[in-house]
């Protein structure tokens, strides 16, 4: 894009449509999540669950503000790198199918996927956030943005969420096994 204002123009249009893909994605999660306690899932990590949403909002907020004030063009290899990652999101939700949800739900019965992107990473989906975190708000200048939400997303994934799935599949192997 241009010079001079490309990314203060593009901001808004890239902050619009990572807002709505996430509220599509909140519509197909809600939806696996009522499948989920209809087939007896229990929930793990609830207390948790409120700040991914302060992260993201927050994150989205700080894309649109720093990437309107950083006034410059639009840095194509990182929206090319933003772009690239959502065939690899579709791939973790198709492969999950009902299991996906932004919850831990653990659904009596149900097997680990192992299948897809999982046979090549255990989160491959907290992968892909970890690259939207860094490539959004660089694609648009806001480089502080990048920053702040890449730490705050790594330290809630490595020091709460990831934690509390393990302990949650750990529960699930020792109720299947006793």
């Amino acid at each position: 894009m241009s010079r001079g204002g490309g990314g203060a123009r593009a901001a808004p249009w890239l902050v619009a449509a990572l807002v709505g893909q996430r509220l599509l994605e909140l519509r197909v999660a809600k939806r696996n999540e009522r499948w989920a306690l209809d087939h007896g899932a229990t929930e793990y990590g609830r207390e948790h669950y409120p700040l991914f949403f302060v992260l993201h909002a927050g994150w989205l907020l700080g894309t649109l503000l720093e990437g309107r004030r950083a006034r410059g063009s639009v840095r194509l290899g990182w929206l090319l790198a933003l772009l690239l990652a959502q065939p690899l999101r579709y791939w973790v939700i198709r492969t999950l199918g009902r299991q996906w949800n932004t919850r831990i739900l653990i659904v009596p019965g149900a097997h680990r996927v192992q299948g897809g992107p999982f046979r090549l990473l255990n989160h491959p989906n907290y992968a892909v956030v970890a690259l939207e975190m860094v490539s959004a708000p660089l694609a648009v200048g806001a480089w502080r943005t990048a920053v702040l939400g890449s730490l705050a997303n790594a330290l809630l994934l490595r020091l709460i969420r990831i934690p509390a799935e393990e302990r949650a599949l750990q529960a699930y192997r020792q109720a299947s096994e006793g």
